[in-house]
């Protein structure tokens, strides 16, 4: 029997539009009166998605791509993995060289350099009115004079960045992923093609932080299930006893997979079709 159900949220429970079907969420009422753990697991991090797991009545939340685990019903936080400072200097670095616009996210705020672009502004416009967004000339030097937690920081651009992920990877204490925004998956909140680099600590990822709030809850790898559709759901869709990929998901998500659902986030269908 399945115990623990862990979901990505956009692209998978929301659709573009940042709205969840009426349909998933009586699928998600019917987990919870199941006594089945619903664990949200976002590259998004607890400060954007908070108001979003209290209105879904999720149990267990991992945030920024595994940066912190939250039990949802106490505030509890299980785990906390944060960027040194060290590494975020020479990630700044590397931006800053190749001209490329940097964000960061803290406890209780996104700090974006220059201006607000890429993903930066996509977030602007979906939580803007909710969360507090900070524009620095130079966030090395606001760094300096301010003492906070980063949970992750992301390098944007619109050329290739594989060259630059890769000088990025010879800083031992962190991990990089490579999102590219363009074709079938452009943005469409901004209407705009790009790529970004989602860069947190070492051996930070979805999946890992879902083992320990396993290990955690004594929950075993077969008693689980997950679902999800971007390059950052693979490990942990992969792992599950049994994993769900969305239709519309990366084909790499889709390989690995269990089970390929027929509806998308944005038939607002899914649980419909997939539970």
């Amino acid at each position: 029997m399945t115990k623990l159900l862990a979901s990505d949220i956009d692209g998978t429970i929301i659709d573009k539009d940042n709205k969840i079907a009426p349909s998933n969420m009586e699928a998600i009422k019917k987990l919870n009166n199941l006594g089945i753990n619903f664990t949200i697991c976002t590259g998004k991090t607890y400060l954007m998605e908070k108001d979003f797991c209290k209105k879904i009545n999720a149990t267990y939340g991992i945030f920024g791509n595994g940066t912190q685990i939250i039990n949802l019903k106490t505030g509890k936080e299980i785990l906390r993995n944060v960027l040194s400072k060290r590494d975020i200097e020479k990630c700044l670095q590397i931006a800053n060289k190749n001209n490329l616009h940097v964000h960061i996210y803290t406890d209780d705020k996104i700090i974006a350099q220059d201006e607000l672009k890429y993903m930066a502004y996509r977030n602007y416009l979906l939580y803007g009115d909710n969360i507090k967004f900070e524009i620095v000339k130079n966030l090395n030097d606001y760094l300096k004079l301010n003492n906070m937690s980063i949970f992750k920081l992301i390098i944007s651009g619109e050329n290739n960045l594989i060259k630059v992920k890769n000088e990025l990877l010879e800083n031992q204490n962190i991990s990089v992923m490579q999102i590219k925004k363009y074709n079938n998956y452009k943005d469409r909140i901004i209407n705009k093609e790009y790529e970004y680099l989602d860069i947190i600590p070492k051996n930070v990822n979805k999946y890992n932080s879902l083992k320990q709030l396993c290990n955690y809850l004594n929950i075993r790898k077969d008693e689980t299930m997950a679902i999800g559709d971007n390059i950052n759901d693979i490990d942990m869709i992969k792992n599950a006893k049994i994993g769900v990929a969305i239709a519309g998901s990366y084909e790499e998500v889709k390989n690995e997979a269990t089970y390929v659902t027929k509806n998308s986030a944005k038939d607002r269908r899914l649980f419909r079709s997939s539970i």
